[in-house]
């Protein structure tokens, strides 16, 4: 199954009992601090799914970490998914934070499960009915969690990495934040990147209205920064950008990919990990 699907193939799948339609829209902090996002326009039937501050580990000291399995499995089974599900995620950004539930539910060992391509602005632009109406009453489901060792990894393993020719490490950040040339949205962190990282920003991979850029377009973007690579480590500000890296890396028909899942939230903030601003 390919990780995207698009508008049309969505609507023809509308009405279909395996079908489950999540919005994972995450808003981004401001400063003056976090604002929860309230859903005022869905895709019907669609539920909400909150991995920035629910399904989450409510544990760690960094934004949105993935949750151990146990947890995830309960909280998705409280939103109905089964195991024969077919899930498809969207946000009301086009492509942003879609991708990250993507990555989870992979990471957990549901392997059918996509991105709508261009997410929300798509669908509407398609004349595709909305609804403010979220899906609240559900039947619980029965998903059966089977974590998939290496889909996230740690500061440790990145490190290590870094200094492995056949790995690539590649950051989905803007390149003057790459580049420590503007400032972190996050308070507290140093500007720059991982030394012997690569630069590919997320947003030079999506065309202006919030799709993925064809096939034919991302192959030459993504893969100088590949090269020879033949394991991928995918970073960002918080790893929710650095899915939308592993998403296209799938599509190009690349293994072996890694989300680093602390991602500068992590990298930037710990003073015994190297930093650098030079040109890679």
């Amino acid at each position: 199954m390919l990780p995207v699907i698009s508008v049309e193939a969505l609507a023809a799948l509308i009405g279909q009992p395996e079908l489950v339609i999540f919005d994972a829209t995450m808003l981004m902090p401001t400063p003056q601090g976090k604002v929860a996002y309230q859903p005022s326009e869905m895709i019907p039937g669609a539920k909400y799914f909150n991995f920035d501050t629910e399904i989450c580990d409510k544990s760690a000291s960094l934004p949105h970490m993935m949750p151990p399995a146990d947890q995830f499995q309960a909280q998705v089974r409280e939103l109905g998914v089964n195991q024969d599900s077919h899930i498809v995620v969207y946000d009301t950004l086009g492509l942003f934070s879609a991708a990250r539930a993507w990555w989870m539910f992979r990471a957990m060992g549901h392997k059918k499960v996509q991105v709508l391509d261009g997410g929300l602005p798509a669908w509407k632009a398609a004349g595709s009915p909305t609804t403010d109406d979220m899906v609240t009453t559900l039947d619980s489901g029965n998903f059966v969690a089977k974590p998939q060792v290496g889909i996230f990894c740690d500061a440790a393993v990145v490190l290590e990495a870094l200094n492995q020719e056949e790995v690539c490490v590649l950051d989905a950040r803007g390149r003057e934040r790459f580049l420590g040339q503007a400032a972190e949205p996050r308070p507290g962190m140093r500007s720059g990147h991982m030394p012997g990282a690569k630069n590919l920003p997320f947003a030079s991979l999506l065309n202006a209205d919030g799709t993925l850029k064809p096939i034919e377009q991302l192959r030459p973007l993504f893969e100088p920064q590949a090269g020879d690579a033949e394991k991928f480590i995918f970073s960002c500000g918080s790893g929710v950008t650095a899915c939308i890296l592993a998403l296209v890396a799938e599509l190009l028909g690349h293994h072996s990919l890694t989300v680093y899942d602390g991602s500068w939230s992590e990298w930037g903030s710990r003073q015994d990990l190297p930093v650098t601003q030079d040109e890679p």
